[in-house]
């Protein structure tokens, strides 16, 4: 089911201001790749990139190729609805829909797909999202309470529960764990390294650390100066990224002499 991903000098523009510029890597699947760079260098653009999500701001665009599993995303007979199916997106902040159920909201992206299930069939879904989020023995008693009324950590992992429900290949985080505190960021660490058997993640993340433990490859971005593109600057195994950079730049962020 995990699909790998190559990008191959993307460029990307919000009207004739270009965001993000020359990005190339190839992210392999059933991994965990971590985009790390100070703020403002372009790392969540780029991630929303790769499912198409950027797409929702007037004038974005880009140049450059994006292919999954050789397939391009970006191919004029390419339905970005589809593309959001196979790549789901985690957000910064937890986003439970309000008004419905816990049990809702894990169904909400196969009921948008207007997929009918019967009763069992969406039973079935609803304990295999939650487990695989690891919230099933903490709800499965109250399905039918308002997803808002989870903590922080547990309604982020219902919100994993709702991406993983419509079986994507690909999972884009988006700094999840901004808004929790360390034991609910220790949870979704851990789930990340048992996601990761089934899916393709990758994570934007400003916390170093968290990249260290999670992530199998890193992408270092940056941008020369206010108001210039965001670019990659290094891209390299996890372990050789945080123990001995190619880049001088590299080795100053993660040795925090700027950033």
């Amino acid at each position: 089911m995990a699909k790998s991903i190559t990008v191959d000098d993307l460029d990307i523009y919000y009207g004739d201001f270009l965001a993000v510029q020359g990005v190339s890597m190839t992210i392999k699947a059933r991994s965990v790749t971590a985009f790390i760079g100070p703020s403002g260098c372009g790392k969540s653009t780029f991630l929303r990139s790769l499912n198409r999500m950027h797409e929702v701001i007037p004038g974005a665009r880009v140049e450059g190729k994006v292919m999954v599993d050789g397939q391009s995303l970006y191919d004029s007979a390419v339905d970005p609805v589809a593309v959001r199916r196979q790549i789901g997106m985690v957000f910064q902040r937890p986003n439970p829909f309000p008004t419905m159920s816990i049990y809702e909201n894990v169904l909400a992206g196969n009921r948008l797909n207007s997929k009918k299930m019967k009763k069992a069939e969406a039973d079935d879904i609803v304990e295999r999202s939650l487990k695989g989020a690891n919230l099933w023995n903490e709800v499965k008693d109250r399905l039918g309470k308002p997803g808002m009324g989870l903590s922080g950590g547990q309604q982020q992992r219902l919100c994993i529960a709702r991406a993983i429900a419509v079986e994507p290949q690909v999972l884009l985080m988006d700094e999840p764990c901004s808004a929790l505190d360390p034991i609910s960021t220790s949870a979704i660490e851990d789930l990340i390294h048992e996601l990761k058997s089934d899916y393709t993640i990758v994570i934007v993340t400003h916390n170093m650390q968290q990249a260290a433990r999670v992530s199998d490859e890193t992408g270092f971005f940056n941008l020369k100066a206010a108001g210039q593109p965001g670019h990659l600057v290094e891209f390299n195994s996890t372990q050789k990224m945080f123990a001995n950079p190619d880049n001088e730049a590299t080795e100053a962020y993660i040795s925090g002499r700027f950033g």
